[in-house]
């Protein structure tokens, strides 16, 4: 079960707007707030954004599923709390990537995560492929032949997409044990507790600077509450193999994103490297769904 089925709520659809809609929406609200988030690095640092990112979904998820935790068993614990630290993890190095190279090639690295999940233990000659223009992709990235991008960057990008496959598979563990979206409001707390102390010694009183707060809700609602609702709407009336290939679009976008909001012009090996990832994902999520089918 993944994040989008753990939040499911029984709220009414919106039938006169096409779920493709729902869907293209909710990449762009992440990649988004992903760009308003590169304004507070400046200010508090980027493990600070992240908690903002972290705390606001967890502020608005925990009243609204308000999980038991009273009788909660040791299994369940620790399946909420490796989730949670997970997700502190993913968007802290994903942040501190983002605030050395661009959006749209912090996206494209990142998203090996979610493509291994998905070719993982796979002996078709056809994912094999996927994975191959993937690694073709991420080499292009490399700095040699005038491309000049921070190799620490690139290795925190990397790092986010391996939390981001630890993301994946504990979502699906996380989901079988909690009803609704409950262990996910957990797993949010967690995170939150998590980067707190990260965030003060960093950032210090700047956290409690007006335009931080104003931005950090921003990023929050942008980045996790928003694009869960649109989601969970396309889900209602959109088949998940088609969810799943739309959704594979995020680095493409986060390139459109990076050059429109953020001015990040990329190189062509840059661009190419963004189209084959690309690529790999929609071919990956496609074989994958027909093979689970």
């Amino acid at each position: 079960m993944t994040e989008r089925e753990q939040t499911a709520t029984p709220t009414s659809s919106l039938p006169g707007v096409h779920p493709i809609v729902f869907v293209l929406g909710a990449v762009l609200s992440v990649q988004f707030g992903s760009a308003v988030a590169t304004h507070l690095f400046a200010s508090v640092g980027p493990a600070a954004a992240a908690f903002l990112r972290v705390l606001v979904g967890a502020l608005v998820l925990l009243p609204l599923w308000r999980p038991r935790l009273h009788g909660l068993s040791r299994h369940e614990w620790a399946a909420a709390v490796a989730f949670g630290l997970a997700t502190a993890a993913m968007n802290a190095v994903f942040y501190s990537a983002l605030d050395r190279i661009p959006l749209g090639i912090a996206v494209t690295l990142e998203f090996v995560g979610p493509l291994g999940v998905a070719v993982a233990g796979s002996r078709r000659l056809l994912d094999g492929l996927w994975a191959a223009l993937a690694a073709g992709g991420i080499i292009l990235l490399t700095p040699w032949g005038g491309l000049r991008l921070d190799p620490l960057g690139i290795g925190l990008a990397l790092l986010a997409g391996g939390f981001w496959a630890s993301y994946i598979l504990l979502s699906a563990r996380v989901g079988r044990l909690f009803a609704g979206g409950q262990g996910l409001a957990i797993a949010l707390g967690v995170g939150t507790v998590a980067l707190l102390p990260i965030a003060v010694l960093g950032a210090g009183t700047s956290l409690l600077q007006g335009r931080v707060l104003l931005l950090g809700a921003g990023v929050g609602l942008l980045s996790s509450v928003i694009p869960y609702s649109f989601e969970l709407e396309a889900l209602r009336r959109l088949p998940t193999r088609v969810f799943g290939v739309l959704m594979s679009t995020e680095p493409a976008v986060a390139a459109i994103v990076g050059l429109i909001f953020l001015h990040q012009l990329l190189h062509l090996r840059a661009i190419l490297a963004v189209v084959l990832v690309t690529v790999a994902a929609i071919g990956a999520t496609r074989t994958a769904k027909a093979h689970l089918a």
